[in-house]
């Protein structure tokens, strides 16, 4: 597991890891808002404290999913709430045409460019900034292809695992942050192995309710329940763990 930053926190004090950005009311009116210090809000802690990622920052990001489509999306439209263009490579692309349509129109009455849904491809991708952070979905399966490996700073791949595989071991290694909704018992066995995990955290994994997450990264183990506002709900659904 790569990585040393910070990228998951409660609110409060601290110095900024990531700038303001500025999005159209309609887009801030459709997903939640950002978190403070840039940090996206993803859930709640046990005493109902609000968790934030900080999934967009001045270094390359490497974030590995693992687990269902409302999460991977809901990560996605809370990237797009804190100005991210976000760029989805996939090989269900009806799955992921809700963000195109809750990104609206543009002043000229097209399609708003903060989403661009992509098929399984090497692509020349947008320069990420600062102003501007780039949010690359792989949602190829359970082996993904190293296609958008994040190079530069301000843009973050994330990789959407539906299962543990033996053969995503290295993909999963060298991920900042893991989050990992409910696993079955012989692949909360395989995630141990990966992450060299205790039994404790083995039986934690399998015994997670369809609305928490696990955030694993190094010296890093938090549950968190997710939090999703009426709007998101309309867009995506309630809350669920799977496709």
């Amino acid at each position: 597991m790569s990585g040393s930053s910070r990228l998951l926190d409660t609110r409060g004090g601290g110095a900024a890891v990531a700038p303001e950005f500025l999005v159209t009311p309609d887009m801030l009116d459709a997903v939640s808002p950002s978190g403070d210090r840039g940090g996206m809000v993803l859930g709640s802690g046990q005493q109902g404290e609000p968790l934030t990622i900080s999934a967009l920052r001045p270094v390359p990001t490497r974030i590995v999913l693992v687990g269902g489509l409302y999460l991977a999306r809901q990560v996605a439209l809370r990237a797009m709430a804190v100005g991210a263009l976000v760029v989805v490579a996939t090989g269900r692309p009806a799955s992921w045409q809700v963000l195109q349509k809750a990104a609206g129109n543009g002043p000229d009455g097209r399609p708003a460019p903060l989403v661009q849904v992509r098929r399984l491809s090497p692509v020349e991708l947008p320069r990420p900034s600062e102003d501007s952070p780039l949010l690359v979905v792989h949602d190829g399966g359970p082996t993904p292809q190293e296609l958008f490996p994040p190079r530069s700073p301000w843009q973050t791949t994330v990789y959407v695992l539906p299962y543990m595989h033996p053969q995503a071991g290295a993909t999963a290694n060298a991920a900042d942050l893991i989050l990992l909704q409910r696993l079955p018992v012989g692949q909360a066995q395989l995630a141990a192995r990966i992450w060299r995990l205790p039994p404790h955290m083995i039986k934690q994994l399998t015994t997670l309710a369809d609305d928490q997450v696990v955030a694993l990264g190094r010296n890093l183990w938090r549950t968190m329940r997710l939090v999703s506002t009426a709007k998101e709900q309309q867009i995506l659904g309630p809350v669920r763990r799977g496709d």
